[in-house]
């Protein structure tokens, strides 16, 4: 399911956690939660908004007189398909490439080591 969502952009993205912590929300609900946090003008919001509905990522109720926009898919539909791009994208699709990037250039303390060897062990577990 997670290669028919489409790529979503940065700032697209911030339009998207603001549907994904309530919806659905008029455009003007959406323009006022996000410049609490940016400095983006209403127009720039709108044409996000709009790129999202054609995208087919965000769905608009027209049946009341102000539209109302909600998301199509989960947050956690988007961070695995967009995980999973960077992946293709940076390691070639090898998580075990990235894992291991990540883990020798990251300081990792005993309990976090612990805590990966877990979460291998199960993995291997279930995999059996």
């Amino acid at each position: 399911m997670t290669d028919r969502i489409p790529s979503i952009s940065e700032s697209e993205w911030e339009v998207m956690t603001v549907l994904w912590h309530g919806s659905p929300k008029t455009a003007n609900e959406v323009i006022l939660s996000l410049q609490k946090r940016t400095d983006w003008k209403p127009k720039t919001i709108r044409t996000l908004l709009d790129r999202l509905v054609q995208k087919n990522v965000v769905g608009v109720n027209k049946n009341q007189r102000i539209y109302t926009f909600f998301p199509l898919y989960s947050q956690d539909e988007c961070q695995r398909a967009e995980a999973q791009s960077f992946i293709k994208r940076i390691y070639g699709g090898t998580v075990k490439s990235m894992l291991v990037q990540f883990i020798q250039e990251d300081s990792l303390s005993d309990e976090e080591i612990n805590e990966l060897r877990t979460i291998l062990a199960k993995k291997k577990k279930k995999d059996r």
